[in-house]
């Protein structure tokens, strides 16, 4: 959606307007900073922002990487995005293409900047020399498919000393097509309430939003405030200055000053968004929002443009009417949006037909299935040297001491919290649990932890468990489903599967007591005037392909003792050799398995006491 008509919406639900904001972020310059940042960014998500926007580096991997960041952002976090795009000195070929790439990931919101001149101190060469030419270009190739922002500095230009004739360069960009201002940082909130003033009177009348720097250390401060030329109020500097070597009283002190100046311009009539420059950081900036109080504001908010789901709805525009994922991906949504990629039938709003000719065909080409580097693996996890120290890593994860694990891409959720202490128990007992969700009957739909959908209504879900046993278990666990089963139906055929289960191991040997097309929604919503809406679901095909993904996760995760950068942190060869085999093992002995309580009103303790049986 465009930044423009997002901020329309915004702050036209109410009166006195609410207060919005957005968030930079630049290019990582390592691929596991790239990760990290995606985890970063995951989480700001809860925060609301209006959209984020993705600094732009000229040339080589990492202009690449800022097509492949705003892909990831829409498609896979669902984050509205903006890309920057610098134009002095770039080849025809190069603007093109990323365009191209944005415009195909559903990016609809552009920041056209000028870029920094030859460092030689020549002339710009190529086709564009200033930002206006780049924003006709866009026009003329796009129309009006892109929301065009451009910069603007509110202390002057380095470049230029009449201030007279960089307000006339801001107009020029304007009257070219720009749609948006966003403006360099500054913390002295008075000349820029003055500077807005002249804008609006040469007739300058889009958005202007501020660009905000949070203050995290004193040193950072000083740098950013000589490198951008801009003053730093005298108040900024008493109040800093004797508490200098202190970085968390001066982040505390700078989260006071700049809110401050927030509050001012919120108040001064011109400004209504905030857009934070976050150096790829989180706590500074969510300090100075929470001072706000703008965070419960966001989260209140209602949600723009579609209907609220229990997952992260994507923003590539073939996914847009995508209404029904299998639960197998609810932890990896990075994986499940690149993995599906070419199941065909997205554009009918429907989760992928298993007939569809695509469907199933999985990439498991690449090499990034683990989303961490080998050294960050062995941080994160270590070398496990057996299955009980196997499951005292899940355990961790579990109690919240880890954040991720292999196969889930972020830390434990809330609503998992109900049966935590069920799920550590199963992996003492060597069931080793990948996902799961608690039955729910009737919650309302606004409730802060399980609720999702428009907020006047009712939501349900049915116990499910995903999790590795040992292949010798297996024949005991469909004994005791089948047994259960025939206890619960007492002749009643259409109550014959209470418990359904699916069990494969490595090389596809399947067992289910499923219908061949079966299609189980495990989780629903009920709400007025709409059909009942099924989100998540269970099914044989996708269940294939997540297997084929988590065996491979398996093997990955084994093979990072082969890294010299594992090698190098002294760890034992035996241990190092020991862990290879145990994942080696876990591959080729164990079984995934998941199993539904498709009676919703049962409650979460069926399916815990029925493994709890096998290991008594």
């Amino acid at each position: 959606m465009r930044i423009s008509d997002k901020l329309q919406q915004a702050h036209s639900c109410a009166n006195p307007p609410p207060a919005t904001f957005s968030f930079e972020f630049f290019v990582p310059k390592t691929s596991q900073g790239v990760q990290n940042l995606y985890d970063r960014m995951d989480r700001m998500y809860d925060l609301n922002p209006v959209f984020v926007d993705i600094t732009w580096n000229a040339g080589g991997r990492s202009s690449t990487l800022t097509n492949e960041m705003v892909y990831t952002a829409q498609s896979a976090l669902g984050l509205e995005t903006c890309m920057h795009l610098t134009c002095t000195n770039m080849a025809v070929e190069l603007i093109d293409e990323a365009l191209d790439k944005a415009y195909t990931s559903g990016c609809e919101n552009i920041l056209a900047l000028r870029g920094d001149p030859p460092l030689d101190g020549s002339e710009s060469t190529g086709h564009f020399k200033y930002a206006k030419d780049l924003i006709v270009y866009i026009k003329e190739k796009y129309g009006n498919h892109f929301n065009i922002g451009v910069a603007a500095y509110p202390e002057g230009h380095p470049e230029e000393n009449d201030d007279d004739n960089v307000i006339k360069y801001l107009k020029e960009k304007c009257d070219a097509g720009a749609d948006f201002i966003v403006t360099q940082m500054f913390y002295d909130a008075d000349n820029f309430i003055s500077w807005c003033a002249r804008l609006r009177k040469v007739g300058i009348n889009i958005p202007i939003i501020p660009g905000i720097m949070p203050i995290s250390t004193y040193a950072a401060f000083i740098r950013r405030a000589k490198w951008s030329e801009i003053k730093i109020p005298q108040h900024f500097l008493d109040a800093l200055e004797s508490i200098k070597e202190d970085d968390y009283l001066v982040r505390e002190r700078g989260t006071e000053l700049v809110s401050e100046m927030c509050t001012k311009l919120l108040n001064s009539g011109y400004v209504n968004h905030l857009h934070f420059y976050t150096m790829n950081l989180e706590r500074a900036t969510v300090m100075i929002l929470e001072r706000l109080n703008l965070i419960e504001m966001a989260k209140t908010h209602e949600v723009i443009g579609g209907s609220v789901l229990p997952w992260r709805k994507s923003l590539h525009p073939q996914r847009t009417k995508e209404s029904i994922r299998p639960i197998f991906w609810q932890n990896r949504k990075h994986s499940y949006v690149s993995r599906t990629s070419t199941w065909d039938e997205f554009p009918n709003g429907r989760w992928g037909d298993s007939r569809s000719p695509a469907f199933g065909d999985i990439d498991l080409s690449a090499t990034d299935l683990l989303r961490q580097s080998p050294k960050r693996a062995y941080d994160l996890w270590g070398c496990p040297q057996s299955m009980e120290e196997l499951a005292n890593t899940i355990i961790s994860y579990l109690k919240g001491d880890l954040t991720s694990l292999p196969w889930s891409d972020g830390a434990i959720g809330e609503e998992s919290h109900v049966m935590v202490d069920n799920l550590i128990k199963l992996n003492k007992d060597g069931f080793l649990t990948m996902n799961s969700q608690p039955a729910l009957n009737a919650v309302r739909s606004n409730d802060k932890v399980h609720g999702w959908g428009p907020k006047v209504g009712y939501v349900y879900q049915k116990q499910y468990l995903e999790f590795f046993c040992h292949q010798d278990i297996i024949p005991k666990l469909l004994q005791k489903i089948d047994e259960f089963n025939h206890k619960t139906s007492q002749g009643n055929e259409a109550n014959s599967s209470v418990l359904t289960y699916y069990a494969v191991n490595k090389d596809g040997e399947l067992s289910t007591n499923t219908k061949e097309d079966d299609i189980n929604a495990v989780t629903w919503g009920v709400f007025p005037g709409e059909e009942i809406l099924q989100p998540t679901i269970v099914e044989k095909t996708s269940f294939l392909a997540w297997k084929d993904e988590v065996y491979r996760l398996i093997s990955e995760w084994g093979k990072i003792v082969q890294s010299d950068m594992v090698k190098s942190t002294g760890a034992p060869e035996a241990s190092l050799s020991g862990f290879a085999d145990l994942m080696g093992k876990f591959g080729d002995e164990y079984v995934l398995c998941n199993l539904v309580n498709n009676d919703f009103i049962d409650g979460n303790e069926t399916i815990f006491n029925l493994l709890d049986s096998l290991s008594n």
